[in-house]
């Protein structure tokens, strides 16, 4: 068994496809438990560009859950590392104006964690097709 293309027996396809959608599922309820408890959210004073960003950061991680599956070694991995820098970028700034709730500062600590680890997983990841000599 090539260590490279599995970890404990899982392609590492599948796990950054799961990976992705652990990500999603914590911006979308970050996002829903936000609307619900944030009056700032509620008012509708959000910029077009910060819609725009959150639009980008959501989009992104749904075609990373496909596009995990279904890339070749190399372009899936530099995906990957792309696509977690930029939503890693994105969620820090969601946090950088006013001071966000605690909840949310809790939401933002996880999805960072989990898209950093993504890059660190993709950066580390060798071709499976390349036998070591």
């Amino acid at each position: 068994m090539n260590s490279n293309k599995k970890t404990v027996g899982i392609d590492r396809k599948v796990i950054f496809s799961t990976l992705w959608i652990f990500v999603l599922l914590n911006y979308i309820y970050g996002d829903i438990f936000n609307l619900f408890f944030n009056p700032e959210a509620q008012s509708g004073t959000m910029t077009a560009g910060a819609v725009f960003a959150f639009a980008v950061l959501m989009e992104t991680a749904i075609a990373m859950v496909i596009l995990s599956r279904v890339l070749k070694y190399g372009a899936n991995r530099w995906a990957n590392i792309i696509v977690a820098v930029i939503n890693t970028a994105l969620v820090g700034w969601s946090v950088s104006g006013s001071t966000p709730a605690p909840y949310y500062i809790f939401f933002t600590c996880i999805e960072i964690a989990c898209t950093l680890f993504i890059i660190w997983y993709a950066w580390t990841w060798r071709n499976p097709e390349v036998k070591p000599e």
